[in-house]
């Protein structure tokens, strides 16, 4: 019988200088939750806050004044978390030794600042991962596997984990709106009606419309999107559907199809949400899959690609549709019935 001597793959040998490299990678990655918990820390102490007031850049003296609250003894400690986050390019710091604020801590008020929340979830991925789908004891989510409640059940029972996540989002549609109206206003021409699905602002749960205030352009109504969206020219989501399953998606641009369709002519749906994998640079490529694991974390859904997003349109029975990628890792997506 003849025997099969094959040789093993020689592998390649590896310098120095690139395991020392290789090595350092490794920490960047094993301690990357550590620069989040920085942020959430400086955010919640108030130091991009402080740094605004003072036009933009602050001094440590500046920053001492504006928060008393920090002791002495602790400002040293604070000072290292600012060095990791001058690192990562979340603030500047000049030669005088003045802070200041870069674009992206510019827009720190659109950060998601219920980072614990997302952690403790996060824990319990290789847990969750383990059990069948199909297992009646299973949990949905790792998010329910930690907290005993789906996300948005529990924005609802926990006052201010809700408080969070609402001014969070009413901050990301501030931003997205100031982009909107810059870039691809034009969509909006001729339209006298508008129904923002979820977004706290006209069609939304109880407990998110119990407080939003009232003027002469705008109502609020309470109603669940799964069951009906009032008429209008544009029914717009805003980074509602990556939150749901496909099955939820379809019903839900279902409802929208029918609001847009009482319109003489029809109307259209306009959607903002990631188009995975037409991400216009590493960054927002990273983004997106970022997004994706926490969808996984917290809900039933995910980021979806051209031809998933396709998929849902045609089975929803809508006929046709347009990208625009004009938000980074997001884009704007009309939908047509």
């Amino acid at each position: 019988m003849a025997q099969n001597h094959s040789t093993p793959p020689v592998m390649p040998t590896t310098t120095s200088s690139e395991l020392v490299q290789a090595q350092a990678e490794l920490w960047c990655h094993t301690f990357a939750y550590l620069r989040s918990m920085a942020l959430q820390s400086v955010i919640k102490i108030g130091i991009p806050t402080a740094i605004h007031r003072c036009g933009g850049a602050a001094s440590l003296s500046d920053l001492q004044l504006a928060l008393p609250a920090v002791p002495p003894s602790k400002w040293p400690r604070l000072l290292r978390l600012m060095k990791l986050l001058v690192v990562s390019g979340i603030f500047r710091e000049d030669e005088a030794g003045v802070y200041c604020l870069t674009p992206v801590s510019r827009l720190l008020f659109t950060v998601l600042a219920t980072s614990p929340f997302h952690f403790q979830a996060s824990q319990r991925l290789p847990e969750w991962l383990k059990v069948e789908d199909d297992d009646a004891a299973a949990a949905e989510t790792p998010f329910v596997m930690a907290h005993g409640a789906r996300f948005f059940a529990y924005t609802a029972r926990d006052l201010e984990f809700g408080a969070l996540f609402n001014e969070s989002m009413g901050a990301d549609s501030r931003f997205v709106a100031e982009i909107f109206v810059r870039e691809c206003g034009e969509v909006l021409a001729g339209v006298a009606t508008l129904v923002d699905v979820g977004g706290a602002r006209l069609l939304e749960l109880p407990q998110a419309a119990a407080n939003m205030p009232a003027d002469g352009m705008v109502e609020f109504v309470v109603g669940d999107m799964m069951e009906f969206i009032p008429p209008a020219d544009v029914v717009l989501l805003k980074f509602v559907l990556h939150n749901w399953s496909d099955q939820d998606c379809v019903r839900i641009l279902k409802r929208s199809k029918e609001a847009v369709s009482t319109r003489e002519p029809k109307g259209k749906v306009m959607i903002i949400d990631a188009v995975a994998g037409s991400a216009p640079s590493k960054e927002a490529s990273e983004a997106q899959l970022l997004m994706d694991v926490c969808m996984m974390l917290l809900t039933t859904g995910e980021e979806r690609d051209e031809e998933r997003w396709h998929r849902l349109f045609l089975n929803a029975g809508f006929s046709r549709y347009n990208i625009n990628p004009i938000f980074g890792s997001r884009s704007l997506i009309e939908v047509f019935p």
